[in-house]
């Protein structure tokens, strides 16, 4: 490995390939150190993996396991079906939840068509799902910051819709009413932006000044990892690529991170076949980073094309280190010996 040089960006590193000690002039990449896979979505996808290993194909798989057209086009060519609904399942059939969890209610059907189910959703999903039932138990209202619609918002809303209004940004803030301004909450979806998050909740404390905090960090470790990364090598970058789905929330994010700490400009591309060769004039420098739900090998396709372009000085920008595994579903671990 090459030494690890001073960026001059806090909390940063960077390691030069080959032997540049400085500066590097001409092309070059900033890749962000993490990226990629977190440790739900490898779960996630792992678990599909062995359901299909453990029970042969086909697999159900109620919505997209994850936010990735690459993984869900491999896993249907390894025999997972995706369905949009559990009334789609053939009865007696296994279905396996994604990653973004689900709703009771989605439980409930499962039952009823006595589906073997497996639940893959990500344990920091899980987390707050607990927090909304734990709330709600308490007759709080449950400001739930996130994007309507997405499937983390709603299977979160579903523990109890009674006590959650969803508050899908920063201006959604004047239509909020609760009953009682003294017990109230907010939790928020995993993938979000912190910053227009934590913007978000300054509205609603201006609105509700006794709001009180999640007990814990809703927004997950590895998107704001993802983030931070990328706010560091963003100043830097004329362009930056991020690796991703359009309906990867995280990934959409760390398009609008770069550009809000200093980018010229941001593309989200799912493969290097995306990329527009007009993005490259006048630029110098390019940033690549990839979302939580995006394996490796598309990262290194990205790579390789802008290796063709003359960008072939690959520059690591450290951030974090990431370490978390979560354990797979108790359904398709390994029998103990």
């Amino acid at each position: 490995m090459p030494p690890t040089v001073n960026m001059g960006i806090p909390g940063a590193s960077r390691t030069a390939l080959g032997s540049v000690a400085g500066d590097v002039t001409g092309k070059r990449v900033l890749l962000a150190e993490p990226r990629g896979y977190c440790a739900g979505v490898d779960r996630a996808v792992e678990t599909v993996e062995r359901a299909l290993e453990k029970h042969g194909a086909p697999i159900y798989v109620r919505h997209e396991i994850v936010h990735n057209r690459y993984v869900v086009d491999t896993l249907a060519k390894a025999g997972a079906i995706f369905v949009e609904q559990t009334d789609e399942v053939p009865e007696g059939a296994i279905v396996v939840f994604s990653a973004h969890g689900v709703a009771p209610t989605v439980h409930e059907e499962a039952a009823a068509r006595h589906l073997r189910t497996i639940d893959a959703t990500c344990p920091l999903v899980t987390k707050v799902h607990n927090e909304a039932k734990r709330f709600a138990r308490d007759d709080y209202d449950i400001l739930l910051v996130g994007h309507e619609g997405h499937e983390e918002v709603v299977g979160t809303a579903g523990e109890a819709p009674d006590h959650v209004q969803v508050v899908d940004n920063p201006d959604a803030v004047d239509k909020v009413t609760v009953r009682d301004p003294d017990k109230v909450i907010w939790l928020s979806q995993t993938t979000l932006s912190v910053d227009e998050t934590m913007e978000t909740v300054r509205r609603l404390r201006e609105k509700f000044p006794t709001l009180q905090d999640p007990p814990s960090d809703d927004i997950c470790y590895a998107t704001q990892n993802r983030q931070v990364a990328v706010k560091a090598m963003a100043p830097e970058c004329e362009l930056v690529i991020v690796v991703g789905s359009k309906n990867s929330s995280n990934s959409v994010r760390l398009v609008e991170v770069a550009l809000g700490a200093g980018a010229s400009a941001a593309h989200l591309v799912d493969y290097a076949d995306d990329i527009d060769p007009a993005w490259f004039d006048g630029v110098t420098t390019v940033g690549v980073t990839s979302g939580a739900s995006v394996p490796e090998i598309l990262v290194r396709g990205v790579l390789d094309r802008l290796a063709e372009h003359g960008y072939d000085v690959v520059q690591p920008v450290t951030t974090a280190n990431e370490t978390l595994v979560f354990a797979l579903p108790r359904e398709i671990r390994p029998a103990r010996q």
